[in-house]
């Protein structure tokens, strides 16, 4: 069994937030995996890989602003908006 190197698993979930299934997500999600997400520590990385988890369509709701962003999300979509300014 490989152990997955910090390295690889950057690559992992830069392809997993480029390749949504909406655009306005890879849109969102695209930009923090090409430099914000590189200063995250392990923590931080495991709560976005859990945000990459979620349906497009609920996580579009939680960006915009039309449902409350779930509490095991609500810090790791902050810092992805907080990225965006």
């Amino acid at each position: 069994m490989s152990v997955e190197t910090p390295e690889i698993r950057l690559k992992r979930l830069h392809i997993r937030s480029w390749r949504r299934g909406m655009k306005e997500m890879d849109l969102l999600l695209g930009p923090f995996s090409d430099g914000p997400i590189k200063a995250l520590d392990d923590a931080a990385l495991d709560a976005y890989e859990a945000l990459l988890d979620e349906n497009d369509q609920d996580l579009y709701r939680w960006f915009s602003g039309a449902s409350p962003t779930p509490a095991a999300h609500v810090k790791i979509v902050a810092l992805i908006q907080k990225s965006r300014n």
